[in-house]
């Protein structure tokens, strides 16, 4: 099996510098040699065996248990070294059939009714809130900020975020109602509430989200401007001036696209506005790395454009604008990744060491997909008819100069440096 094992890491790594020394104590090289050099460990043959079997889910779980072990660099370095593979596929026979398989399966794994959906939202978003405050920015925005200069740190990426989407919801003008699907921790609809005198409905099927969002509303003297619930989009009530739904449409299953887009022409009042915002891969339908779709998000997928697309058309739904955002995730990860290793004391008292291990495995694999394997974001905006929207994009900066100016009258402190 080390045979086995060595011959797909030579058919993977072409380019770069990664020692292995596998559980029999041999060391053999990989690569061109160029780049910082890397090495592993394998501390079981089992492992060995697991991972030359089937890659994309036992690197991590070997990772995550200890039966690999990063003795030089670290694994977020090691991630990027596999994955900037020019041309990277699976390397033997046992791991091709399961690409195959998955793919063929991936309908009943993305089977999201309501009641499945919430447990998957809870077995990720239901964790210790102090696990969250411990790498996100002071907003709780668990979503790709949006970098609109080089160096620009965390928190003023994020809100730029909130601000560049709330400009293209068209809120010109107060008391528009809007609705939040997948509100998470509230700071986006807050955001909405405060600086473009919405009036919000946040929905989310996480009861520690729901918790905080009521809270921060309450302790903002918004609890008359922003309402949260703990509710699924399929039973929400009502129509909306503007509707907006950013990291959830990840979690809604390919299979369950139509029901989505129909539910939001239904919930859109005849000149409303939608703002869908959701990571999207740029190489076509695929499947969820398994290794994320099991211990991460389960019931997840990352759609296609092409499978996006027709469940809007099929809505009766316009699209009025995309926009690709490219490397933004990736230095949003990059970020999350380097402050949760900066609290790894802290998250490991509040799990274990495994949970930690797990969750740099989490980070790393995710900024590195962002970086080297065709993931991006896309903002896809919508309305029920022609004419809403307006003929060109300048309303965009324009929309989001008035914002600033709100957001230094309301809250001097979130004003950017330099503005």
């Amino acid at each position: 099996m080390e045979r086995l094992l060595a011959r797909a890491l030579s058919k993977v790594v072409r380019t770069g510098d990664l020692i292995v020394t596998l559980a029999s104590g041999e060391a053999r090289r990989f690569g061109d040699g160029s780049g910082p050099p890397l090495a592993i460990r394998f501390n079981s043959e089992k492992w060995q065996r697991a991972i030359a079997l089937d890659p994309e889910l036992k690197f991590g779980e070997a990772f995550t248990e200890g039966g690999v072990v990063v003795e030089r660099g670290d694994i977020a370095g090691v991630l990027a070294l596999l994955m900037s593979q020019v041309g990277l596929k699976p390397p033997v026979v046992p791991a091709k059939a399961l690409l195959g398989l998955r793919y063929l399966l991936r309908r009943l794994a993305q089977f999201n009714p309501p009641d499945r959906s919430r447990r998957n939202v809870a077995h990720h978003y239901d964790l210790d809130g102090r696990l969250y405050s411990l790498f996100l920015d002071a907003d709780r925005q668990y979503s790709c900020a949006y970098f609109e200069r080089p160096g620009q740190t965390l928190d003023d990426a994020q809100l730029a975020k909130r601000r560049h989407i709330a400009a293209k919801l068209l809120l010109d003008r107060a008391d528009l109602e809007l609705l939040d699907i997948g509100c998470g921790w509230g700071g986006l609809g807050l955001y909405m509430a405060e600086n473009a005198g919405a009036r919000v409905t946040g929905i989310t099927l996480s009861e520690e989200q729901l918790g905080i969002a009521q809270c921060r509303a309450q302790e903002r003297g918004l609890d008359g401007r922003a309402e949260f619930r703990l509710q699924d989009y399929r039973k929400t009530p009502g129509t909306f001036d503007r509707i907006v739904s950013v990291g959830m449409f990840e979690h809604v299953g390919v299979g369950h696209y139509d029901t989505y887009f129909a539910r939001v022409a239904e919930l859109m009042k005849d000149d409303g506005v939608a703002l869908i915002h959701s990571i999207g891969r740029s190489e076509g339908p695929g499947i969820t790395n398994p290794w994320i779709a099991r211990y991460i998000f389960p019931g997840g997928y990352i759609p296609a454009l092409s499978e996006v697309l027709p469940a809007i058309e099929k809505a009766g739904l316009y699209v009025t604008d995309i926009e690709i955002l490219r490397l933004h995730y990736a230095e949003t990860l990059k970020a999350w990744r380097e402050r949760f290793m900066a609290h790894r004391e802290e998250a490991e008292r509040l799990y274990d060491e495994r949970f930690c291990r797990l969750w740099e495995f989490y980070l790393a694999a995710s900024e590195m997909a962002f970086r080297h394997q065709g993931m991006m974001v896309f903002q896809v905006q919508l309305a029920r008819r022609e004419g809403v929207v307006p003929m060109t994009r300048d309303y965009i900066p324009h929309a989001e100069t008035r914002l600033r100016a709100a957001e230094n009258r309301n809250r001097p402190g979130l004003r950017l440096a330099g503005e």
